[in-house]
């Protein structure tokens, strides 16, 4: 997650207690000094949350490279016998056939041509391979946000409908063909795969909420159909074989008045909103159309071997500030998606569908997603939780509490999850599946507002005050993840053990980072970490020793962790996906150079950075990166 938009969203300021945290306080007030021990180093944080240990003493090291130090050099660095190719820049055309306008470094190119080319800013990505190869398959990538300063050659001066409509087209999705060609992997164009969704493109929109009437706006009166994408991050594949994204900042490309609703307030609308569309597109104006904000916040599906499909919003997963959805399946086959909402003081939720997971992939399975039941999460002190259904007409959920229906619960799942009493977490962002363990695996990014001034305390799930690192927490649910009760844990809690204030310091064994953020299951059960410390704290204060952003790795079993890769200067690491063999990794360098205010100046572009091209007046530009090992073998072993 990107610009740190966080810092402007505090859509659940409440220090009402919930349930879990009234129950037994003298247990917390127990449980929150032995963490505070376990920071000091008086005790190992696993066990004190009656954890077991999962490592030996002594047993040799399963991360099979040779570990980076951290980095401010304006370049992406991997390890002695590890190479990478970088490919996918923004404003590359995808290849739809005879239609492949050239990137022009000046940022000339107009709005129709974009709607052509890669978006900017990729965050997640999925390789889809093609007939199970790993040297031949289809990418698809989300565009998570634009930098009008490096869109548009003058930036934001001389506002017009075409560079609302340039922008428009430079988020979505990008869906591009890729080959192994000579050790290096290449865009193939055209391509019969390659395909722009943009925020212009049609959605299909599904499940309890399709047709309610607070979906239903003037120009789509029915309630079913809606316009665009945005602020898509993480991604993820179905075992069906179809794409999974969420939709995060949604919020800020919306203007809602000054006298705008209280349910427009909860979900983080302001009176003008950040990118200034509802001036030249009145549906984004939310005073005039207030359902429009509805249509967004949902999970996406999208087939990527098919370009004639229409993307669909998932309604039965609930709304949110989702940064993706993961998914597995029960003992009995059902489909179960984990999601997260990347925002302070929001909630990690579980979705299992009513039907079980059809034999003939996505064709066999268009309405899965569409029937189930919602649960939010309840960490408690013990290291138990609790799914808690989010269901019309259980609790709270009830007409006479303003829940209408089924469809209004989801539309509405903050609110929600606020009267069920959920667990307020410290932003949830990627979450990962060992399927073989049962463990389910989450980073909680950091939470700077944790408990301070008017904002939640701390709690055992979330138990750091200004909370600038960030922490990886797991569970595991009972019943091969079909069960409404779990155990948890956290796996680690991030910081540099050098920083002086305790909060900060955390409990890494091995190479030091904060604030994780992407996150995958690798080759061998290797966890993947990715981090996104914003360009305003890199190399400052509590993160000075830490470096730019980079890509580690932690082996579960031991807790060691060895950083992989450091990214250029400014940027964030994020996207991550293994080919079916595991000998090449994609993953994506997103805004380098992202100025520390958030006002670069359009007419230096590339004044924190010139990645990738390295050329005097270039402009940054997001990327895909594609690595492999010299000798061909798995990667991270």
């Amino acid at each position: 997650m990107a610009k740190d938009f966080d810092h402007m969203e505090d859509s659940n300021p409440s220090d009402n207690p919930n349930i879990h945290e009234v129950s037994n306080p003298a247990r917390r007030q127990v449980l929150q000094t032995t963490v505070w021990l376990a920071l000091l180093g008086q005790v190992n944080p696993l066990l004190a949350m009656g954890a077991k240990k999962q490592g030996k003493p002594g047993t040799a090291s399963r991360l099979n490279f040779q570990a980076l130090p951290p980095s401010v050099e304006d370049f992406v660095q991997v390890p002695p016998g590890y190479s990478f190719n970088v490919m996918a820049a923004w404003g590359e055309a995808v290849g739809v056939a005879g239609h492949m306008p050239a990137y022009k470094a000046d940022a000339s190119n107009t709005a129709d041509e974009q709607a052509l080319q890669l978006g900017m800013h990729h965050d997640g990505l999925v390789f889809f391979p093609l007939n199970n190869s790993s040297s031949h398959g289809v990418i698809i990538t989300n565009h998570e946000y634009t930098d009008e300063g490096l869109l548009h050659p003058d930036g934001t001066e001389n506002w017009s409908a075409e560079k609302v409509r340039k922008s428009q087209h430079a988020v979505g999705f990008s869906v591009f063909e890729t080959r192994l060609v000579d050790k290096a992997w290449q865009m193939v164009r055209p391509s019969a795969f390659a395909r722009r969704i943009t925020a212009a493109t049609q959605f299909a929109i599904t499940g309890p909420a399709a047709g309610h009437r607070l979906m239903q706006t003037a120009a789509d009166p029915q309630g079913t159909r809606v316009l665009g994408t945005l602020g898509n991050c993480a991604s993820s594949m179905t075992p069906w074989g179809t794409y999974l994204s969420g939709e995060e900042n949604w919020s800020y490309y919306f203007s809602a008045g000054e006298k705008m609703t209280e349910h427009h307030q909860r979900w983080g609308l302001r009176a003008k909103s950040y990118y200034q569309w509802e001036m030249h597109d009145e549906r984004f104006d939310a005073a005039k159309h207030p359902n429009e904000p509805n249509r967004f916040g949902w999970i996406v599906e999208v087939d990527p071997m098919d370009p004639n499909s229409t993307p669909v919003k998932r309604t039965a997963i609930g709304r949110g500030a989702h940064e993706g959805a993961w998914v597995t399946q029960t003992g009995d086959g059902r489909a179960v998606v984990y999601s997260g909402e990347d925002a302070r003081f929001e909630y990690i939720y579980k979705f299992i569908s009513r039907d079980k997971i059809a034999a003939g992939g996505a064709a066999a399975n268009r309405e899965l997603l569409d029937h189930g039941i919602l649960y939010v999460a309840r960490f408690d002190a013990d290291g138990t939780g609790r799914w808690l259904p989010v269901v019309h007409g259980q609790g709270p959920l009830t007409a006479q509490n303003g829940y209408a229906d089924q469809g209004e619960v989801l539309i509405k799942a903050r609110q929600a999850s606020d009267a069920l009493g959920a667990t307020k977490m410290d932003r949830p962002e990627w979450l990962t599946i060992d399927r073989d363990s049962g463990w389910v695996y989450c980073t909680l990014t950091n939470n700077s507002n944790r408990g301070q001034n008017k904002y939640p305390g701390v709690d055992a799930a979330n138990p750091r005050a200004n909370n600038t690192m960030g922490q990886i927490i797991r569970w595991k649910d009972d019943n091969a993840f079909a069960g409404d009760r779990f155990v948890w844990n956290h796996l680690l809690l991030a910081g540099d053990p050098g920083n002086e204030r305790a909060e900060a310091k955390g409990n890494i064994q091995g190479d030091i980072f904060g604030c994780p953020d992407g996150l995958s299951m690798g080759p061998g059960g290797l966890l993947w970490i990715e981090t996104d410390v914003h360009s305003s704290q890199l190399n400052q204060g509590e993160f000075k020793r830490i470096g730019n952003n980079q890509m580690l790795v932690c082996d579960p079993q031991t807790a060691e962790v060895k950083r992989f890769l450091t990214g250029p200067n400014m940027c964030e690491i994020t996207g991550l996906s293994f080919t079916p063999d595991g000998t090449t990794l994609f993953i994506n360098i997103q805004h380098p150079g992202e100025s520390p205010t958030d006002k670069g100046d359009p007419k230096y572009p590339n004044q924190y950075s010139s990645w990738p091209d390295h050329v005097d007046d270039n402009r940054p530009r997001s990327a895909t990166v594609a690595i492999r090992k010299i000798d061909g073998g798995i990667i991270g072993l």
